[in-house]
């Protein structure tokens, strides 16, 4: 508990208290009396320490022209309990409204603490190396190209790569993995992680505004401005119910006693039944139970989320999460693993090995992955022999001299431009051409790897009712083909270009099922413009990634297709809990009001129609926090 909530906990149970003293002294008919006097300074003094900050309040907003709000139904229902002789029910309408209000505080708490944690990956200095001395200075001070030390313990301040020592970073608040990850010298690491053991010196690649922590904690402290239609709707109705049920209330005082008084003569005491049931009215119709679940609701999925490392941007994403039916992904990063490795090799009158070797030479001066790829491949075999006169072709591939053979690696427009007749090729990845004097000597294929839980992870949705899976790629054909056949997805578009790619999704939108949402899944990068125009855009790779932050709603922070499932499953348990909080708080209050109106309920059970359907509905709310 806060200190604030403390000091809450303590006035209730001090108003408790002297509310019990004044239920053991009698009750008399003599106005003014001693006895009637101490009974009621007893039940003031119960009443004020519980609820004068609920009275302050309501002549507070009374004051901005904020007239119709809970403050103003609890003040008008307790005083005019009081007024009527009511005392003990007066006073019990603020302590049980209070005690309500700490347990909203609390439960608000808890929910908002899985997201406050996240807060904490905030660093608060930086040692920066200046001058041969280490000084230490707020992370925001520090410039790109300095030199910053990071001890063990420590939390990474910016974003940069290391140039010195060896060590495992704890990455748990960022992605929810508990998993460490190992760094060495050449290594780029990311802010917010924290550095578990040894030294550490990294060299700063960007300023504190554009690192990685930043981003998150700008995206954590907006995600409540984004609200869902529900909870627009629940503001708006509550605007509009409550001065509905005032005037009722008034009405309910005034009209039966003046209808029935005329007939059967006034009386004292059909007044006070007449206010009675107007004032329960008015406390039963409370809107608290909403206004309070139903945000509650989407701020404990987007913390329960956070846990998982799934940053929701806002209420209204996870809204549209919970209705998708359509799922389209991009390829590269986001169905596999966007690292590319040799995964066949097909000679043409020399042998694998030579002609491994004859590319990994040529493509040395390149630093394109498929290359690199290539090098790493022939460097696990031996070493790579030297070319002479290499240079790179561009948007064609490599020529060199090797052992004074003239050497050709690159793609068929290449061995077409050399006179070089290639044989047909039916792999799937990408081919890389060989020529050794002319005469083509075979291919490499290299394949950018499947992630293992891209399978599981669409089998998934399918169990959750996904409609419609579909692959988005600028690959060939046989490659798209070959790749959506392995993970499961129901259809495929490939040699696509940016543009293509919204096309398509634009299609895709006009085509999705009535009442359902379309979301795209990419790596928040030449996917941004797709990203925008899906009704939630999910990004991969959120580790160091701008685009991704910048441009997708919904970020999966471990890189773990896994977790868009999961990311379902939080979306709709929560769209089901709101459900059932507005369903239950609304037939409760109903039930309740109609009783009131005819007589058989009293203000006892106005309180629970309002304070019990609260902490229910909250309690039932705080469930979106627990996501397996």
């Amino acid at each position: 508990m806060s200190r604030k909530q403390k000091k809450m906990l303590v006035r209730i149970i001090i108003a408790a208290v002297v509310f019990a003293a004044g239920l053991f002294i009698p009750e008399t008919e003599e106005t003014f009396s001693a006895l009637w006097i101490v009974r009621l300074a007893v039940f003031l003094g119960a009443y004020f320490a519980a609820g004068w900050d609920i009275l302050w309040k309501a002549v507070r907003n009374i004051a901005h022209g904020q007239v119709f709000d809970e403050n103003f139904l609890m003040a008008i229902a307790s005083i005019g309990a009081m007024i009527i002789g009511e005392y003990s029910e007066g006073v019990a309408v603020m302590i049980f409204y209070q005690v309500g209000e700490l347990f909203q505080s609390v439960a608000v708490g808890r929910s908002r603490k899985n997201i406050s944690d996240m807060m904490d990956i905030n660093p608060e200095y930086a040692n920066v190396e200046r001058d041969g001395e280490i000084t230490e200075v707020e992370p925001d001070e520090v410039k790109v190209g300095e030199t910053v030390v990071i001890k063990p313990g420590e939390r990474v301040p910016l974003d940069g790569e290391v140039i010195f020592g060896a060590s495992e970073l704890n990455t748990a608040a960022l992605t929810g993995e508990s998993a460490l990850r190992g760094v060495a010298v050449g290594d780029e690491v990311i802010s917010g992680s924290v550095n578990t053991n040894g030294l550490l010196k990294i060299r700063v690649s960007k300023p504190y505004s554009d690192s990685t922590v930043s981003k998150i904690l700008e995206l954590v402290e907006n995600s409540s401005d984004n609200k869902a239609k529900t909870e627009n709707f629940i503001t708006r109705f509550a605007r509009v119910y409550t001065p509905i049920v005032v005037i009722s209330a008034l009405l309910l005082a005034v009209v039966p006693p003046l209808v029935i008084g005329l007939s059967s003569g006034m009386n004292g005491g059909l007044w006070n039944d007449w206010i009675y049931k107007a004032l329960t009215f008015l406390v039963v119709s409370c809107p608290c139970a909403l206004v309070i679940s139903v945000p509650l609701s989407y701020f404990g999925g987007i913390g329960g989320a956070s846990r998982h490392g799934i940053m929701i941007k806002g209420a209204n994403y996870l809204e549209a999460l919970a209705k998708a039916q359509t799922f389209v992904f991009d390829k590269t990063g986001t169905l596999t693993k966007g690292s590319f490795a040799v995964s066949e090799k097909c000679p043409q009158g020399i042998s694998e090995n030579e002609l491994l070797s004859y590319c990994a030479a040529a493509e040395q001066i390149s630093n394109h992955p498929i290359a690199v790829s290539i090098v790493n491949a022939a460097k696990a075999l031996g070493d790579v022999p030297k070319a002479d006169n290499a240079e790179e072709i561009a948007g064609f591939g490599v020529r060199a001299v090797i052992d004074g053979k003239e050497i050709a690696v690159g793609n068929a427009r290449l061995m077409e431009k050399i006179g070089a007749k290639i044989t047909e090729q039916k792999s799937a990845g990408t081919i890389v051409h060989c020529a050794v004097g002319g005469k083509y000597c075979g291919y490499i294929t290299v394949s950018d790897e499947i992630k293992e839980n891209a399978k599981p992870a669409l089998a998934e949705l399918k169990r959750l009712g996904a409609e419609r899976t579909v692959m988005l790629t600028g690959d060939r054909d046989i490659t798209a083909n070959a790749v959506a056949k392995a993970v499961g997805v129901d259809e495929v578009q490939s040699q696509l270009l940016p543009d293509g790619k919204v096309k398509a999704v634009e299609e895709l939108y006009r085509d999705k099922l009535a009442g359902s949402t379309l979301a795209y899944v990419g790596d928040g990068m030449n996917d941004a413009p797709s990203l925008a125009r899906a009704d939630v855009g999910i990004a991969m790779g959120g580790l160091g990634s701008d685009a991704a932050i910048e441009a997708a709603d919904i970020v999966l922070m471990n890189d773990n297709i896994e977790n868009l499932p999961l990311a379902v499953r939080i979306a709709r348990k929560t769209r089901h809990i709101v459900t059932e909080n507005i369903v239950f708080a609304l037939g409760v209050k109903l039930a309740v009001l109609v009783l009131t109106v005819f007589g058989f309920s009293n203000m006892w059970a106005a309180v629970f129609a309002d304070v019990g359907v609260s902490v229910i509905a909250i309690l039932n709310a705080m469930r979106c926090m627990s996501i397996k």
